[in-house]
């Protein structure tokens, strides 16, 4: 399978990477796609400029995609001003179809930022979209409409979990890439007083004891027509 995360920034990976690398490791091919060029991503250094904090966040987002064998599609969008746009939606569609996406992670319904829950809406669009020959693209449309699962949200979100995966064995291969994210691990450290490993291991931990493991990753199979399977697509 062709497995994708559509997110809005580098670093969103973050809550479904060690499901993708354990993906990775039963024969998927990986891709990344970042709808945002995360150049708003810099409260340790405010006054630096959009175009270095693109380039920062791409070149950052690009060595975690090539550690992790993977594919990587930057959209380079307005971080924090992502609208839902017809080039955006044209974009994502082509995206999904040059991808051959068959597995998308992406963002829930309900998050503490615009741009992940516009991701949402987008991804949730434009899934459709991508099997339908409606929208012409320079890609295929794809096959079959992807499975979709949306991630767990940061913060006091309430999130109705429908799938768990045993993450256990890749949690320090997970974390270990999202150091990569030079620039974030600062800023995140700045902000909410944690890095990648704490933000990982804490959330991570909490599913992996409702599971019986160590870690665990979880997902909420997005509530539309095509995006739920009847079989499973998880690991």
């Amino acid at each position: 399978m062709h497995v994708v995360s559509i997110m809005a920034h580098q670093d969103d990976e973050m809550r479904c990477l060690g499901t993708m690398l354990k993906c990775r490791d039963r024969g998927d091919t990986l891709h990344f796609v970042t709808v945002t060029d995360g150049s708003g991503g810099f409260v340790q250094q405010p006054d630096i400029s959009r175009e270095d904090g693109a380039r920062i966040r791409h070149e950052e987002m690009t060595a975690l995609a090539k550690a992790a064998g993977a594919d990587y599609l930057n959209l380079r969008e307005h971080d924090e001003y992502l609208y839902d746009t017809p080039e955006v939606r044209h974009a994502i569609i082509e995206a999904l179809r040059r991808t051959r996406a068959d597995l998308v992670f992406t963002h829930y319904a309900d998050d503490y930022n615009l741009d992940h829950t516009t991701t949402y809406q987008l991804v949730r669009h434009c899934a459709m979209h991508a099997c339908l020959p409606m929208v012409r693209t320079e890609s295929p449309p794809l096959k079959a409409h992807p499975a979709v699962f949306c991630v767990e949200p940061h913060g006091p979100i309430p999130f109705p979990a429908t799938h768990f995966v045993d993450i256990t064995a890749y949690e320090d291969r997970k974390i270990g890439l999202l150091q990569h994210h030079v620039s974030q691990e600062t800023a995140m450290q700045l902000a909410v007083k944690a890095g990648f490993d704490k933000l990982c291991r804490r959330p991570d931990a909490y599913w992996g004891e409702k599971l019986g493991c160590d870690y665990a990753e979880c997902f909420s199979a997005m509530p539309a027509r095509g995006a739920v399977k009847p079989f499973a697509v998880l690991p």
